[in-house]
């Protein structure tokens, strides 16, 4: 036994050292550094996540900033939980799950039906009480249809029909519709970064110092264990939170340059900008389902919205093979995508009770914080779901991380989306960039994945089928950049003649062994907690149960195309 625990940690380490990473999905760092690693999570996704709000405010008629701010917690706490359900039953990779803009379309949509167009009379006087209260009738209208459309969700995973679909999807595939994710948010960095360009600047600098000049150094700090009493310890802090120091000493700064009268009063460097917002916040505060009312439904509504489903369940799948890559993990076999699809589903449905504006994802900008810190241990980011939930409940510490400036939260976009892009790309490594098939596949499907888009945002009523429910539907995902890019890849990559090898499926689906090798974690990663184990036989007709058959056997869903059964490795569960 002593024997075998030896050789698992030794092989630990060489997965480690082969992909440059601190810690594999199935390990854990220390508790304190676990809590600081967890908490810089829920950071970085608080930027985006505290944008949606703010944005779909105005179209819902809120016209308190208090009302704002509870929204905001709301949606961090189901957040939490989503974030729980997807990495402890979902598909168990270290994956963050936050609001998703894929429904803001179908949502704005629905927002400016006749009956739900704000008062003309709130444009000149916002803040008269007698408009208190209408918001509710327009958020229970969104909550009814993201409600029955995470049905279609939760049907879509556990079915099985995504899995299926896999058996067509590669790396000339998978590369363009990743790099898709970064590249089609550059309005988003150009909007943060660009309102103040010194201070984004200042932050990327501080990341780029951190996450690739300082990952040697160690700082020392006071310890104290029954061992060896008090004693320093040293830690490379700076290679695992160069977003939180990045973020923390930019703000500092700026509130230093806030004070010194250094910027205009209209600058969103401020850290002023939003301080009546920290004085008017709750305490303490519970979000529970159905806090707005009850939910009401139109089919105009729910046809909608399931635009922003199918837009959301081709970006996840995306994110999902990304996020294998981040923490070495292999790429995530069908089961494991199938149940993550319909845990977001489930989640959905809970964002949609509980009344949060906007459905939930998985969130690629947490998962360039992986590439970063190289940290892809799992339960770090279930501490950071645990932090989203607890610090949810008090509306003080919520409203004090909104003053964070603009600029600050833009320079860390400007950092991960680059990395979640660069991530896309090095899938190609496995593909022959000297076939002129593949160069021409990878290249259209990126540049076709950016300029559909951006015309129909130029030209928003380019689609007209007469009507207005469809073209909701055609808008939300040919305005998709992953969707586009993606689908054009897929389609090109399976009707034009190449081979196997060629087109890196053969290299692709050898990942699934490679771990025996001791170049990623196991496979078991993506096993189920709670006694559920990959040998029960029944488990082959469940599409999202985890199955690996013995040598021999013909397997029901298969994975990749190894027949082998995979040595278990040590994992924890939370």
């Amino acid at each position: 036994m002593d024997t075998d625990r030896i050789e698992a940690q030794n092989d630990n380490e060489n997965n480690k050292e082969d992909l440059g990473l601190s810690y594999l999905i199935d390990e854990n760092p220390p508790w304190y550094m676990a809590i600081m690693l967890g908490l810089q999570h829920y950071l970085t996704m608080f930027g985006a996540t505290v944008s949606l709000p703010l944005i779909l405010s105005p179209a819902m008629c809120v016209n308190d900033p208090v009302v704002t701010g509870k929204l905001i917690s709301t949606i961090f706490f189901v957040s939490g939980v989503a974030t729980l359900l997807q990495t402890c039953l979902g598909n168990r990779l270290p994956i963050v799950q936050g609001s998703t803009f894929s429904y803001l379309v179908p949502t704005f949509a629905i927002l400016s039906l006749p009956d739900y167009k704000c008062p003309k009379e709130m444009e000149s006087d916002p803040t008269n009480s007698k408009f208190d209260g209408i918001w509710k009738i327009r958020i229970r209208e969104i909550q009814g249809a993201i409600m029955v459309t995470s049905i279609i969700q939760i049907v879509i995973g556990f079915s099985g029909l995504v899995g299926f679909l896999l058996r067509f999807i590669g790396p000339i595939t998978i590369a363009p519709t990743i790099a898709l994710v970064g590249l089609s948010l550059v309005n988003v960095c150009l909007t943060n970064a660009g309102s103040h360009w010194g201070i984004a600047f200042t932050t990327i600098g501080l990341i780029i110092i951190c996450s690739q000049m300082l990952t040697d150094v160690k700082v020392p700090f006071p310890f104290y264990t029954k061992e060896k009493g008090f004693h320093t310890l040293k830690s490379p802090v700076f290679r695992l939170f160069p977003v939180i120091i990045a973020i923390v000493t930019t703000w500092i700064f700026c509130v230093i340059l806030t004070a010194a009268g250094v910027f205009d009063h209209n600058s969103s460097a401020r850290t002023d900008v939003k301080s009546s917002v920290l004085a008017d916040s709750p305490w303490f505060r519970v979000p529970y389902p159905g806090q707005w009312g009850t939910p009401t439904l139109s089919f105009a509504g729910v046809f909608g919205m399931v635009a922003g489903v199918i837009a959301g369940v081709v970006e996840s799948i995306g994110d999902y093979y990304a996020c294998a890559r981040m923490s070495g993990a292999p790429p995530p076999p069908p089961h494991a995508i199938n149940r993550g699809i319909g845990i977001e589903g489930i989640a959905c449905f809970i964002a949609g009770a509980f009344g949060t504006g906007t459905a939930t994802t998985s969130f690629s900008e947490n998962i360039g914080v992986i590439g970063i810190t190289r940290v892809g241990s799992r339960r770090v980011v279930q501490i950071g779901a645990l932090c989203m939930i607890i610090l949810a409940l008090f509306g003080k510490f919520g409203a004090l991380f909104s003053t964070i400036p603009q600029p600050v939260i833009g320079g860390v976009f400007v950092v991960l989306f680059g990395m979640i892009c660069a991530v896309g790309l090095s899938s190609l490594q496995h593909v022959n960039l000297n076939s002129v098939r593949n160069l021409f596949i990878v290249g259209f499907a990126l540049i076709i994945g950016l300029v559909i888009p951006e015309y129909l945002r130029q030209h928003p009523d380019t689609i007209d089928t007469g009507v207005p429910e469809v073209n909701q539907i055609f808008t939300v995902l040919f305005g998709t950049s992953m969707v586009v890019g993606g689908m054009v890849a897929l389609i090109l990559d399976n009707i034009l003649p190449g081979s196997d090898e060629d087109r890196g499926i053969i290299k692709w689906r050898s990942l699934m062994t490679e771990q025996r090798k001791g170049t990623m974690a196991s496979i078991h990663v993506y096993d189920l907690p709670f006694g559920i184990t990959s040998k029960w036989t029944f488990a082959k007709y469940i599409p999202f149960l985890p199955y690996y058959p013995e040598d021999g056997e013909n397997d029901v869903h298969p994975v990749a195309d190894s027949e082998i059964q995979f040595p278990q490795q040590q994992q924890t569960f939370l």
